[in-house]
């Protein structure tokens, strides 16, 4: 990338905060353009370094779509399993239950005893989507077929 393309990524990076604002979308948008496939590397790298429980949740939920394909996504979505804030532990889950990488269900079986009550039923939910090979099923807790997970 040329010094005029990563300050739009680093200026583009810094508006990923949980909002959902449409000046959010946007900088994902462009976020995407300038960094293709290495985008999962990218929000790995601003998770780390994210203060605001926001960030931090836009990194996972903005790497879940590469989740399948990209390395760097899915172990976004490890680290983030340990998170401090609930709906980035959520957002992990999820991304690791679209993943449907089975190498993660020994993380998601340690995770299980050492999350915080709250998210137990998270992790849950990504060990039974992952073993059941259906990714719909983290939000289709019933097996109903009624409700779907869609990667945005």
């Amino acid at each position: 990338m040329s010094s005029t393309e990563l300050s739009e990524t680093e200026r583009a990076l810094n508006k990923l905060d949980g909002s959902g604002s449409d000046s959010e979308w946007a900088a994902i948008e462009v976020l995407r353009r300038l960094a293709g496939d290495q985008l999962p590397s990218l929000l790995l790298q601003k998770f780390r370094k994210a203060t605001k429980a926001g960030e931090r949740a836009s990194c996972v939920y903005n790497a879940m779509r590469y989740a399948r394909t990209i390395a760097a996504a899915v172990q976004l979505g490890r680290e983030a399993l340990a998170d401090r804030a609930k709906s980035v532990r959520y957002r992990a889950c999820m991304l690791l239950a679209y993943s449907q990488d089975r190498s993660v269900l020994k993380d998601l079986r340690v995770a299980l005893s050492k999350v915080p009550a709250g998210s137990r039923e998270d992790v849950a939910a990504a060990i039974d989507a992952i073993e059941s090979r259906n990714h719909h099923y983290f939000v289709d807790r019933a097996h109903s077929g009624k409700v779907t997970l869609n990667i945005r």
